[in-house]
């Protein structure tokens, strides 16, 4: 498998994954041969995700210097984030409305899944108030946030670490430096963590196709539908705009990160790519500072594909109940979802998570997720690959924005590129 690129090789994953799924659908000890190499492979990437995210923000925080100019990156960052995952919040609720894939579905002929961990994690999200959840974000023991992968409070102690590291100028040199160095190493494991990813997405697809078959697919074939199409629509027309405004191509960005897409989309995992999305961002032209600090905090604040897919599987429970929601509801919906989605970075099945949560205080029947938890890897493989685009590109605007873009560059890796394509 040396002869062929990383891509490749996940692909090849991929198709004999699903031909032994397939081949082995409900076989429950042919799941229970692949599923630990899932596991394994899952775990590897969890093991590397948080030192990566600690180190490079605290790098890039106390790398800056600048109190003030860092102030100033954070503050657009938040801002960016915060316009476009509402635009992808009103673009998922406007093609719920115009396409109705809840509506007409005959809920007899649907599989329930298991929904019950979601529920208690919702129930006790929906229990506290909004208060409560800017005071989750600050840990009062940064070892258990970090233990338990708790993303919002590792990034503010973080970021706070950084700030610190900065103010106290030559002191925290030999902190810096430290940190340079284990995300350099960090880096390193990774590269070798990723020659095990097609034996992952193998065993990952082979234990879903296994589990729920493709014929799973076919009742809730309109809502999949309708979500891949409003992502592609989100991916090529709204951030190709905004790619095409801040002097790049979103195809060219495409192109660069397919080894990460096809990662994200095979293993439904953004973690996965994560070393991979800072360091070909880099390569592309965007500083150290800005690249490890918008990609971490991206992750908690910039989820453009998860937004879509919970503006359309709310509306679709709705619908699928003959649940009429008026404009002013669908206003209150999106707000909701504004900051439910926000308060849920780190907590495991997110997405599914932010959708219960938000039904729950809207008083439309949790019930209908059910519903949806069957072919919910299949929804969860493209939102996660549009995730990674929209951090991607998050970079490159906020480059752009703080005129530390090197466009020459972002030329010629871009050149690289299709050299090695050639090749």
């Amino acid at each position: 498998m040396k002869k062929f690129g990383l891509a490749t090789q996940i692909f090849i994953g991929l198709a004999l994954g699903i031909i032994v799924g397939a081949v082995f659908y409900g076989n429950e000890s042919a799941m229970s041969i692949l599923q630990p190499m899932g596991d394994v492979f899952l775990h590897l990437i969890k093991m590397i995700v948080i030192p990566i995210v600690v180190a490079a923000l605290i790098v890039s925080i106390a790398g800056v210097g600048d109190i003030k100019k860092l102030g100033k990156l954070g503050g657009k960052t938040i801002l960016y984030f915060e316009i476009v995952t509402t635009i992808a919040l009103a673009i998922g609720l406007l093609a719920a409305n115009i396409f109705h894939p809840g509506t007409g579905i005959d809920m007899g002929n649907l599989e329930k899944g298991n929904i019950s961990t979601y529920e208690e994690t919702a129930k006790a999200s929906e229990s506290g108030s909004i208060a409560d959840k800017f005071v989750h974000i600050i840990p009062s023991n940064i070892f258990q946030s970090l233990a338990e992968g708790d993303l919002l409070a590792i990034v503010f102690f973080s970021v706070l670490f950084g700030v610190g590291v900065a103010v106290i100028g030559e002191k925290g040199k030999p902190v810096l430096n430290f940190f340079e160095g284990v995300l350099e190493a960090m880096f390193w494991i990774t590269n070798l963590v990723m020659k095990f990813a097609p034996f992952g997405v193998f065993a990952l697809i082979g234990v879903n196709v296994a589990k729920f078959g493709i014929g799973s697919l076919i009742p809730l074939g309109k809502l999949v539908l309708v979500i891949y199409v409003t992502m592609f629509f989100f991916v090529f027309i709204i951030l190709g705009a905004i790619a095409k405004f801040a002097g790049t191509n979103i195809f060219t960005l495409i192109k660069i990160l397919k080894d990460e897409l096809i990662l994200a989309f095979t293993t439904a995992s953004s973690e996965s790519v994560l070393p991979g999305l800072m360091a070909k961002m880099e390569k592309f032209g965007c500083p150290k500072a800005v690249t490890s600090f918008v990609i971490p905090t991206g992750y908690t604040f910039n989820l453009d594909g998860s937004s879509i897919y919970q503006a359309i599987a709310a509306v679709f429970v709705a619908q699928m109940y003959g649940i009429h929601l008026s404009i002013a509801e669908q206003i209150t919906l999106l707000l909701v979802l504004m900051l439910t989605s926000k308060g849920m970075a780190g907590v495991t099945g997110a997405s599914f998570v932010v959708v219960l949560t938000t039904l729950s205080s809207m008083g439309l029947p949790l019930e209908g997720m059910a519903f949806i938890a069957g072919i919910d890897r299949i929804l969860d493989m493209l939102r996660t690959s549009v995730n990674v685009i929209g951090n991607a590109l998050a970079t490159i605007v906020m480059s752009k924005w703080e005129g530390e873009f090197d466009k020459e560059k972002a030329e010629r890796y871009t050149a690289s590129i299709k050299q090695s394509d050639v090749a």
